[in-house]
């Protein structure tokens, strides 16, 4: 099936992250949000799924795809609230409602913010392979997959040598390492953003603890685990829906951490299967 042309929407926000809108304009509202290392593009695999019946609004995140880079604030973006602000402006300036929103990565814990500053736009949060905390916290037994030295080192190699450091980290990511071409691809990707936006994203990313902040999302959420997660390992994701007072669970037959990439129909079956239906 092919994906249907997008309609580019007009308007600050919408312009400054290059809105674009797909499907139904009377369906039910899907927010596609692009995790960090890719943009919009990333959910061309997963668009006919929803098309037919949904309203399906995409947006590239600050530094990322067509964003207006002369837009671009350093400190608005030091912090995952920045990106969530995005967000709710899009769909204040939308008039959106009744968002189902769909997000990747880091992306859920972006969603998450933005439904609580604005509850009322949000009807359900799909997290696909989400974390809230990327770091051990030794503490408290939390395992986030990831040591405070393996992420300062990991956040030190971005600054001294981008590139090769999107050679590296894309393919990790990515996973199915029996599918190279998927790692490369978004490598591409990762090149393709501006290496200080890049760094920018990944501090947040990395240094970011949303653990307590799940406790207050009252928004029904489906969680969507993958085998093989290099970057939200099984104990993270299950603690994310631990946390959160309306999760569902559902563990994918898919391996690695974009199962929208590698797994797009399994991916799209399984959302489609526990969206609500119309309002």
């Amino acid at each position: 099936m092919s994906t249907p042309p997008a309609a580019a929407v007009s308007g600050s926000a919408a312009a400054r992250h290059h809105v674009t809108v797909h499907g139904r304009p009377d369906g039910p509202v899907v927010l596609l949000v692009h995790g960090f290392g890719s943009d919009q593009q990333v959910w061309r695999p997963l668009l006919p799924a929803f098309t037919g019946e949904h309203r399906v609004v995409l947006v590239d995140q600050a530094g990322a795809g067509r964003f207006d880079a002369g837009t671009y604030d350093r400190e608005r973006y030091s912090t995952l609230d920045g990106y969530a602000d995005d967000l709710v402006d899009v769909c204040e300036e939308l008039d959106l409602r009744d968002v189902v929103v769909v997000a990747h990565s880091v992306s859920s814990m972006i969603a998450a913010r933005a439904a609580l500053r604005a509850p009322e736009r949000f009807r359900q949060l799909v997290m696909l392979a989400p974390s809230a905390r990327y770091t051990d916290d030794p503490a408290t037994g939390y395992d986030g997959g990831f040591s405070t030295e393996d992420v300062e080192e990991l956040l030190a190699s971005l600054d001294h040598n981008y590139l090769a450091w999107t050679a590296a980290v894309g393919p990790m990511i990515m996973g199915n390492p029996d599918r190279p071409e998927l790692g490369e691809e978004f490598a591409g990707s990762f090149r393709r953003l501006h290496p200080g936006t890049a760094r920018d994203f990944a501090r947040a990313t990395f240094l970011a603890d949303s653990r307590e902040l799940l406790t207050r999302v009252q928004v029904p959420t489906l969680v969507l685990q993958c085998r093989d997660d290099a970057l939200a390992p099984e104990s993270a994701t299950r603690e994310v829906a631990a946390r959160l007072p309306r999760a569902t669970l559902v563990d994918l037959d898919a391996s690695g951490h974009c199962p929208h990439v590698s797994a797009p129909a399994e991916t799209a079956s399984v959302v489609l299967a526990h969206l609500p239906g119309r309002p």
